[in-house]
């Protein structure tokens, strides 16, 4: 890993101590509370698309719309913080501290977890997305927080590392969140046809939802009142980048142009000639917005080289092209099993029902549990043999634990006990990568790259194998992309971390845009938009050293 991250060094922070490393370890272990949640819901996410598709009798595109809710909400909470910083000129966050913004964050959820046990009662889709836009404007904030606190507490050198811990308590919530959601949505039953799921009763929907509010609540009591965890409050004044913020909201209106358009299509579909005409339409305009954020960060780069002045902390090649590795990270993690119900229902992939998916959903997200987990063993200081055999024996310890949550679940776990062979190729890529930022990227970018190219190529349980190991390729891009983005901004490293939560916003434009392709080509085919997603981030990880050399920042 790096030698140094350069966020607001702990001395300008209120860690609430003389002697702050001899709390860190508390105040760690209450932080990871919070990846937890994140994880728990996003996966659960991934069962109530395909839920919600056949109770509400959406097409793909549409049953999309709950990740364009959810995670659009990143991008607008991120945006929101950064204009009314600066508006105020200090940063909200590091102003409140990292402690209290967390709060206020769980506290935004929790409203949210509110308004979607409303909408479920109203039965309205539409409500729904904005619950869970809600509830993603609470988790914008803490995760604009947590990240940067869990690289301050402790040893800068090993910053990535307690991201990927926390990342792997967050994946442990993505392995136990679908079939949580699962059995609250369709009880003990092993398979439902789309007639029983449109009569289901949504009474424990309402249970779950009450039940997740109140969890935020207790988190949000538990850091509250920890005495543990420091305040991080950084009196730093901010790093002011008016033309980044004209460029940001000028993003932001063509997006909002795009997606009206989209909704519009939707509602008034007679004004075109047919419903062909709707679904290119939707295409064409999905494509605008993912090239309107495209643009925006080649044409920022490019102004920024002329003038950096007023561009913050955009005038970092490095973190620009970090920012678009964010989008696009997340955006095909999402894609990847958002769709993967859609093409488990294909007679070629085992035309399973929307009932019957759990556990493939679950096994994707606990791959990226598996991955992570392996990745955050750093964080223990483990040496020589005692290391290795650490990184030999815990992708098979979490697997273990994903099997045997899904068996204690009630799952036929036996079609997926052959996925131990992708273990071992990710044993192999570990252990080829070590423990360098941009080589890491680099083989777990291929190794998605290779994912997806097999699954392409082939259909039934090798493809299935294939689409699944997207989430071991996915496991440690967070942290690696993370590191090398803000590496050497100094100052400007707050509002680097806080673009790069913005760029979340790929989990809210890459999973509909796949939807529209598979409604047009097909479920499979549209997996294509994987293998180029994995390719960006591969020529990332080759381009980012040779930029931060350029920079004397290597």
């Amino acid at each position: 890993m790096p030698a140094a991250i350069n966020l607001p060094s702990s001395a300008h922070l209120d860690t609430n101590s003389s002697h702050p490393e001899q709390s860190y370890g508390g105040a760690l272990t209450t932080l990871v509370v919070v990846f937890f949640f994140w994880g728990f819901i996003a996966a659960g996410n991934s069962v109530f698309i395909p839920f919600c598709k056949h109770f509400f009798q959406l097409d793909q595109f549409q049953s999309q719309l709950i990740d364009f809710a959810f995670y659009t909400a990143y991008y607008v909470g991120a945006l929101g913080l950064f204009g009314f910083g600066m508006w105020r000129g200090f940063d909200p966050v590091t102003h409140w501290g990292y402690k209290r913004s967390i709060v206020y964050g769980l506290l935004f959820s929790a409203f949210g977890a509110l308004v979607m046990i409303l909408a479920v009662e109203a039965k309205s889709y539409a409500a729904m997305l904005g619950g869970l836009f809600v509830v993603g404007l609470g988790f914008s904030l803490q995760q604009t927080a947590a990240n940067p606190f869990a690289i301050l507490l402790g040893d800068p050198r090993k910053g990535a590392d307690r991201v990927n811990l926390g990342g792997g308590v967050n994946s442990f919530g993505t392995a136990i969140g679908p079939l949580v959601v699962a059995f609250a949505l369709f009880g003990s039953a092993h398979s439902m046809t789309d007639e029983q799921i449109q009569s289901l009763p949504l009474g424990k929907v309402v249970t779950l939802y009450a039940g997740v509010g109140a969890l935020f609540l207790a988190a949000a009591a538990l850091f509250y009142f920890s005495k543990q965890v420091p305040s991080g409050v950084s009196r730093e004044s901010i790093e002011r980048a008016p033309k980044a913020w004209r460029q940001l909201l000028f993003m932001t209106l063509l997006l909002f142009v795009w997606f009206g358009f989209i909704f519009h299509s939707y509602l008034s579909p007679a004004a075109l000639v047919d419903e062909s005409q709707v679904e290119w339409l939707r295409m064409v305009l999905l494509v605008g917005a993912l090239a309107t954020v495209v643009g925006f960060l080649f044409n920022a780069r490019n102004q920024s080289r002329i003038e950096p002045e007023g561009w913050g902390a955009i005038q970092y090649p490095h973190l620009v092209l970090g920012m678009l590795a964010i989008f696009t990270y997340v955006g095909v993690e999402v894609s990847i099993v958002s769709n993967l119900s859609e093409l488990l229902k294909d007679p070629k992939f085992g035309a399973l029902q929307a009932s019957e998916i759990a556990p493939y959903i679950s096994m994707y997200w606990g791959s990226l549990m598996i991955g992570r987990w392996t990745g955050s063993l750093s964080v223990f200081n483990l040496k020589g043999q005692a290391k290795m055999l650490a990184t030999v024996l815990v992708p098979w310890l979490a697997f273990g634990v994903v099997l045997g949550i899904n068996l204690i679940a009630g799952k036929d776990m036996q079609p997926l006990y052959a996925y131990a062979a992708c273990l071992l190729v990710h044993l192999g890529a570990t252990l080829y990568a070590g423990d360098q930022p941009a080589r890491n990227l680099m083989v777990f970018a291929l190794f998605g790259v290779s994912a997806m190219l097999v699954g392409m190529l082939s259909t039934g349980t090798v493809a299935i194998y294939a689409f699944l190991a997207g989430g071991l390729a996915c496991s440690i891009m967070w942290p690696s992309i993370f590191t090398l983005a803000i590496w050497g901004l100094g100052r400007y490293a707050a509002q680097g971390s806080a673009f790069l939560v913005m760029m979340i916003l790929g989990g809210g434009i890459l999973p509909p845009l796949q939807g529209k392709l598979a409604d047009l080509v097909g479920i499979h085919s549209s997996y294509w938009m994987a293998v180029a997603a994995f390719a960006y981030l591969a020529w990332y990880a080759w381009r980012v050293p040779s930029l931060l050399k350029a920079q004397n920042l290597d």
